[in-house]
């Protein structure tokens, strides 16, 4: 049924269900398979990204599209980066460290208690 009480047309998409963000904008996390950790700086409700970007992960650890996708600015051991991972790959860092990424300053003025604060012309 739509909203107004319809019936919804047969070829309609199902709604994905509803799957409520783990993490938010500020926040310092940790992917659970790979090394490295990032902040991050937006979130897609579901996967938001290209067919060949999502064919591109290996499908032994290719997550699913129905779960909210993070966009971090992204450090390792040797490189800083933007990278695009699901819910299901990211917990929370509790290192209290840093990130050091040369775009952090443009979009956050302050870290504390382990997170970042959004810059006031970057809030909505």
């Amino acid at each position: 049924m739509t909203p107004n009480g319809r019936a919804a047309p047969a070829d309609a998409p199902a709604a994905p269900p509803i799957v409520h963000a783990r993490f938010t904008v500020g926040d310092v996390v940790r992917h659970r398979l790979l090394d490295f950790r990032g902040v991050i700086f937006d979130v897609d409700p579901v996967f938001a990204n290209t067919e060949e970007w999502y064919q591109a992960i290996p499908e032994g650890i290719r997550p699913s599209k129905e779960q909210p996708f993070y966009h971090l600015l992204a450090e390792n051991a040797e490189a800083s980066y933007v990278a695009y991972v699901s819910q299901q790959n990211l917990e929370s860092d509790r290192s209290d460290e840093p990130i050091e990424h040369p775009a952090i300053d443009g979009l956050f003025d302050g870290f504390s208690d382990g997170r970042y604060r959004l810059r006031r012309e970057h809030r909505h």
